[in-house]
């Protein structure tokens, strides 16, 4: 991105002109050269005298002072003194050497530079009328044509330029106003990139952390009932709970990672995802929980096994806090087109639309749906009062098939 303020004024320039960058150079390039031809012409017409020497010494201190503009720059007094004394130069050379009158050109463009428009014409104008004054001084008669052209072409020029100007600037503050546009974009970009982020965040600890420590919960409850009559059954529950507290802990720094979860991770087989479905069953304490896997087990993505992993563990989840169930099904179908997995329960089942209106238990299915979503498969939820529930999930794409050679 170009730095705006190198287009801007500086300090004391007012002029059309004044965002100049190269023409600096080239103008003072410009005057070097018709001053010394110039020069060369006056010596060769009049030879060396008193006379050449005041010209020689004027043409001199005119190139020096425009020579000199530069480290003036800073002051806001420095436009109008330096104005004054380069026409002033100009006026006297051209006054006692018409053949100077050349030099008008780089003069009036620098005066364009550091004075305001109504300034640079007066001054222009004047600079005109010096320059018809002189010539008609070597010229028999006057040639309207004399006064008149350079008049109207140094009018057309200031005019010219300032329609240049005009739009420059234009142009300028549309480019302004874009770069600020852009600006907001990408500032709301970020906002909106850190807003989805956090809520892929919020979404993965519900589904993965939350429905962990609910599980151990629920094993730490159970096995407090049983502590005194079914030892042997509150040691399964105390291991149960303690491989669950193992798997939340990788599965959080899987999370701070942006990995798939651990049981996922490295699967050339196709059998760790439904591993980790049945892995899964066993942590549900008080449901009974069948997995299924229909057709071949075959690897899939891990950001899609991931998805499945954790879409089981939230429907699961909201089985055995919400649905008073005692059996649920985990079915896991390969297709040749998509991926598709089903949690069915037998529990009180509930009417959809009632409660995403109304928000209960509605965070958890609303995370199944935005995570499938994310990843270009679709979800849905099919229940019923006193017909249980089935929560569905399918990514489709195609499945890569094992060899059987």
């Amino acid at each position: 991105m170009s730095d705006r303020s190198s287009l801007a004024p500086r300090p004391g320039e007012h002029g059309i002109l004044a965002p100049a960058g190269r023409l600096d150079r080239w103008l003072l390039v410009v005057l070097v050269v018709l001053l010394v031809t110039c020069a060369v012409r006056y010596l060769d017409r009049h030879g060396f005298g008193a006379p050449s020497g005041g010209v020689l010494t004027a043409a001199l201190a005119l190139g020096v002072a425009y020579a000199t503009r530069g480290l003036l720059r800073g002051s806001n007094w420095w436009p109008t003194a330096w104005a004054v004394a380069m026409v002033a130069l100009w006026a006297g050379l051209t006054v006692a050497a018409p053949s100077f009158a050349w030099c008008a050109v780089p003069v009036a463009f620098a005066v364009l530079q550091v004075l305001p428009f109504g300034w640079a014409v007066t001054v222009v104008m004047a600079m005109t009328v010096v320059l018809t004054v002189s010539w008609a001084r070597i010229t028999d008669g006057v040639d309207p044509v004399q006064i008149v052209g350079p008049i109207g072409v140094a009018l057309l020029t200031v005019l010219a330029y300032r329609a240049l100007d005009r739009e420059s600037r234009a142009r300028q503050q549309v480019l302004e106003q874009l770069v600020e546009a852009q600006d907001d974009l990408a500032q709301e970009q970020h906002r909106s990139g850190a807003l989805a982020e956090r809520t892929r965040l919020s979404r993965e600890i519900h589904d993965s952390v939350g429905q962990g420590l609910s599980s151990i919960n629920l094993l730490l409850q159970a096995a407090e009932q049983a502590w005194e009559v079914q030892p042997a059954a509150v040691r399964d529950h105390v291991r149960t709970a303690a491989a669950t507290a193992r798997d939340g802990l990788d599965e959080v720094r899987r999370v701070v990672r942006d990995l798939a979860p651990a049981e996922l991770s490295d699967d050339p087989s196709g059998a760790a995802l439904p591993t980790a479905l049945r892995r899964l069953a066993e942590t549900r304490a008080g449901l009974d929980v069948a997995v299924r896997v229909h057709g071949e087990p075959v690897p899939v993505p891990s950001d899609i096994a991931a998805a499945l992993v954790r879409t089981a563990r939230g429907a699961l989840a909201n089985v055995v806090e919400h649905a008073a169930a005692s059996r649920a099904v985990v079915t896991l179908t390969y297709q040749p087109d998509a991926v598709l997995l089903d949690v069915r329960d037998d529990g009180r089942g509930f009417v959809p639309d009632t409660v995403r209106a109304s928000g209960t238990r509605g965070r958890g299915l609303a995370g199944i749906r935005t995570r499938a979503e994310d990843l270009g498969g679709w979800a849905a939820v099919e229940s019923a009062p006193g017909e249980g529930t089935t929560v569905s999930v399918c990514f489709p794409g195609p499945v890569p098939r094992r060899s059987t050679r």
